[in-house]
Formats: C-alpha cells, sequence, structure tokens
C-alpha cells in the first residue's frame, strides 16, 4: 500500500488507511478539543493564540502577509513537531487533515517530507469528514431500542446481550453520563457533542448492517451532549423493547446505586429537578436524603422518572412497541427474556 508524497486522499480511502496509518491532525490545540477523528494525535502547525494571529493578519494583510506572520511563528519549533511526526509515523507513512484540507496540512505535509515521511493528505479536511460522518446517520439501519422505566439496570441488560454476541452501542458510555439528573455521578467529564458524534460514527460503521443494532432508548440529550439530529431520528424509526419490572426492584437497585455518593451531591443532584419536582417533593426529598432515608428519597424521585417515561412513551407508535414483564433484577435472565422478544419483532 503506498501513495505519493502528500497525495488527496478523499475521505472514504481516508478512513481506509486509518485503520494502518497513524492520524495527525494539525489544527489548534482548542480546535481538536472540540472534536477529532478518534485515534488521531494533534501536532498543531499554529498553537491557540498563534492561530488567532494569523487570522487578524490574513485579514489586514491579505495571504501573503498571514503566510509570512505563520512562518514566523511557527518556524522555531518546526524541529519539534518534526521531531513528534518521526516518532508517530508507521514504517515513515502519516495521514493528515486541517480544518478543510488546504494550507495547514500541506506545509506540514511538506515538514513531515523533510524527515522521509510520506504524507496522506485529507481532501476537505476535518470538515469532510464531519459531513461524511453525519450522512452516514442517515441510512437507515435495522435497530431495537431498549426501554424501560428508571433502575431496570439497561445498561448491565446491553453489556449481557454483548457478551452473547449481539451488536450494541453503549450511547451513555460514549456520553459519561448515564442520562438522569444524577447520571454525571462517578463519571469523567462529557465530551462535547462534536466530539460525542466522533465516537458514536466508529462504532457506527464498525457494525454489520445486516444485524441488527442495541442501543438504550434515549432522549435527544444526555447530560450535556446531544445526539446528532441524523442519529436520533433514525432511532425513532425503530421498534422498542420496554422492560417492565416492579417499581420496588428498580427502587432497591437506585439505593444501591447511588446511596454512596456524598450527601451535596446528590443534594445538588435533586436541585437540577426540583421544578420539575415540585416543590414540596424536592424538599421532603433533599431532608430524606439529608437524615440519610435514601430509600424515601429515590421513591420521590423515582416517581417523577416514571411518570416522564409513560409521557415520552406516549409519543412512540404503539405497534412498534413490544412490551417485556420481569420480576427479576438479574441483568443476565433479563438480556434473555429481551432477545426472545426481540424474535418477535422479526416475525412482524
Amino acid at each position: 500500500m503506498t501513495f505519493q508524497l502528500g497525495q488527496k486522499l478523499d475521505i472514504s480511502l481516508f478512513l481506509e488507511r486509518v485503520e494502518h496509518i497513524p492520524v495527525v491532525d494539525v489544527r489548534s490545540p482548542a480546535e481538536f478539543s472540540a472534536g477529532h477523528i478518534p485515534g488521531a494525535f494533534n501536532i498543531p502547525l499554529f498553537d491557540d493564540e498563534e492561530r488567532k494571529a494569523v487570522g487578524i493578519r490574513y485579514r489586514k494583510s491579505g495571504r501573503f502577509g498571514a503566510i509570512n506572520e505563520g512562518l514566523k511563528l511557527a518556524g522555531p519549533s518546526f524541529h519539534l513537531k518534526l521531531e513528534k511526526a518521526r516518532k508517530l509515523s508507521a514504517d515513515n507513512k502519516l495521514l493528515v487533515h486541517c480544518w478543510r484540507g488546504g494550507m495547514r496540512s500541506e506545509a506540514m505535509a511538506w515538514l513531515f517530507s523533510l524527515a522521509g515521511i510520506e504524507t496522506g493528505i485529507l481532501e476537505g479536511g476535518y470538515k469532510a469528514y464531519r459531513q461524511y460522518i453525519l450522512n452516514s446517520f442517515s441510512e437507515n439501519r435495522r435497530m431495537i431500542i431498549l426501554g424501560g422505566f428508571t433502575g431496570s439496570g439497561k445498561t448491565e441488560i446491553l453489556r449481557n446481550l454483548r457478551n452473547a454476541g449481539e451488536q450494541v452501542i453503549d450511547l451513555e458510555g460514549l456520553a459519561n453520563h448515564k442520562g438522569s439528573a444524577f447520571g454525571s455521578l462517578g463519571q469523567p467529564a462529557q465530551p462535547t457533542s462534536e466530539h460525542f458524534a466522533n465516537l458514536l460514527y466508529e462504532q457506527w460503521r464498525r457494525n454489520d448492517i445486516e444485524k441488527p443494532l442495541w442501543v438504550e432508548d434515549e432522549s435527544k440529550n444526555i447530560g450535556t451532549v446531544f445526539m446528532p439530529d441524523e442519529f436520533f431520528l433514525n432511532m425513532q424509526k425503530n421498534p422498542v423493547i420496554v422492560l417492565l419490572i416492579d417499581f420496588r426492584i428498580r427502587l432497591h437497585r437506585l439505593v444501591r446505586e447511588y446511596a454512596g455518593y456524598s450527601v451535596a451531591d446528590l443534594i445538588l443532584a435533586i436541585r437540577k429537578i426540583s421544578r420539575r419536582l415540585g416543590g414540596e417533593n424536592a424538599m421532603d426529598a433533599i431532608s430524606s436524603v439529608e437524615c440519610g432515608d435514601f430509600t424515601k428519597a429515590a421513591e420521590i424521585i423515582l416517581r417523577y422518572y416514571d411518570k416522564a417515561y409513560l409521557y415520552g412513551l406516549k409519543k412512540k407508535q404503539a405497534e412498534k412497541i413490544v412490551y417485556v414483564e420481569s420480576d427479576s433484577d438479574d441483568a443476565a435472565i433479563n438480556a434473555e427474556r429481551v432477545l426472545e422478544a426481540s424474535g418477535q419483532l422479526c416475525r412482524n
């Protein structure tokens, strides 16, 4: 597999080669942090302040002035960038991109060539990548949406389904959030919505389109992360298996899961939904947490989430919903039950 130095690659070919060749994103650190191709390395031509200065120079003096300013700012660190690229390259090959596949990526491809590194430049840059992945979410895919009231253990069920050989995308895992007002507890920082879409695409593209894909029933946003419109609309077209588990079983699960967090964190989470809970309910839940009565607090909050889920469920097409009752809190057992119910979808 060879390509010429600095060869422009369309997005499809670029993504094929990502599997074997390291990707260098030469955009500024701020651009990279907002979202990047998963697995890419950031070797910026300009840091954030330098990029701003070059932009100002371009508006004042045009293209030549911007190039001159860019060389002055980036030139002294070229040797460091080149050394990083040399260490990252695989068999003296790298893939490079900037925002539009223009001057920044071409300049860095030239720099890398000084170390004998062959480079492939993404035609259209990161902008083309973003357009490509968002369009891909519009493809009709056979999905099975796993629904159920809060505390049903859906994430564990999906994990069991994956272990059984089913295709699964854990949306909450990608978003670093469990979906409710308490969903950020114990989780790392959430990605941006932009980067969430990039992470989602990595799993989306690796799944077999001939087989169903399981995802959890979610609202448009998971914490501060918003799902791509195209993906969310695709979810709405697909059938939902709703797991019905007794209120008390779910209540005990939530107490086990959240009672270990600090009182301050739990109260802060309750305050986020205090208006929706109602003033009296919110105060009762907070008071219960302060007294260590986590069961009472969880019961107040769970009744609110049950009503909210029922309201959302009414918006779905009734003929696309399959209900599965369970008297168990065992995720393995419940995985078997929803998997059996999915056979009904195939017959319909």
